[in-house]
């Protein structure tokens, strides 16, 4: 069974009315609540707003998180860098290009010494890319940080706003293996994807999975609410025979009762799990 986990600050109430953003006073409470709730491990936040009191950037921190991390029997293999939702690596003049990429590279040996397996690399929202030209620049971007990733063995998993063929030519400029895919139901459902023909384009490129439910267009809503198809999602990772962790990144429930949100959240998720390994022992 694959593991099951959600982003960091989904088991606290919203901070500064923000949907997602690192927890800056109560970060280290969300070790027991995610084993509470059943979760196997929170995908960590660097992003701006918390940059300067992350523990990831001290080696008191790092020591902190550790010791919560085996306390609590949850794990942190992923970090979801938004700070360059704020800080994008494109559209951005050669010293800011150079200062972004330095905190990149920071970044990733601060992972390594916590045996953090990959970086999700967000270009949605701010730090979408639009045109021809950007991709050209986040191609020289890239190459840059894939030396990094050689260098420190930090995987980076692009999440991208891209139409399918679009993301698949981008892909095709790097086809090495520390380079993938995070795969988030809810951007594809607002964006109007289809999960098959995703799959068909870089399927085998999908490392890591962000499980949202979103309208066409739309906000973010509870599972099964919106125009996320997660049948046909579930079935394009069992054929491509997907075994990572799922990252529970759904709209926010009651404020205070989040544990019990995050545990029928996980049920969703088993629950299509189970039936596609029904699918797969019938095939």
């Amino acid at each position: 069974m694959t593991g099951i986990g959600i982003m960091q600050g989904r088991l606290l109430s919203p901070v500064d009315n923000r949907i997602q953003c690192f927890p800056r006073d109560n970060w280290a409470k969300e070790f027991a609540l995610a084993a509470q709730a059943g979760l196997d491990s929170i995908e960590w936040i660097y992003d701006l707003y918390g940059a300067d009191i992350n523990p990831i950037s001290t080696d008191a921190g790092i020591d902190k998180m550790r010791a919560l991390s085996a306390q609590h029997g949850v794990k942190v293999f992923s970090v979801c860098a938004d700070y360059f939702m704020d800080r994008p690596l494109m559209r951005a003049n050669a010293s800011e290009l150079e200062e972004r990429l330095s905190t990149l590279a920071w970044l990733m040996h601060r992972c390594r010494r916590l045996s953090i397996n990959r970086i999700v690399l967000p270009f949605v929202d701010s730090s979408r890319i639009d045109t021809d030209a950007e991709i050209d620049s986040v191609v020289l971007t890239l190459k840059r940080a894939l030396r990094m990733a050689n260098e420190t063995g930090i995987e980076i998993h692009l999440e991208t706003s891209l139409p399918p063929s679009k993301f698949a030519e981008l892909l095709a400029k790097f086809p090495h293996p520390m380079l993938k895919v995070n795969y988030d139901s809810g951007n594809s459902a607002s964006l109007g994807y289809d999960p098959y023909d995703e799959f068909a384009c870089y399927g085998t490129r999908v490392g890591s999975v962000h499980i949202k439910d979103r309208i066409l267009r739309g906000n973010t809503v509870p599972l099964g609410k919106g125009d996320g198809n997660f049948v046909a999602l579930f079935d394009c990772l069992r054929n491509i025979g997907y075994s990572g962790d799922f990252i529970l990144q759904t709209a926010r429930g009651v404020v205070g009762d989040e544990v019990a949100w995050a545990k029928q959240n996980r049920a969703f998720i088993l629950a299509l799990c189970c039936s596609n390994m029904v699918k797969k022992e019938v095939a």
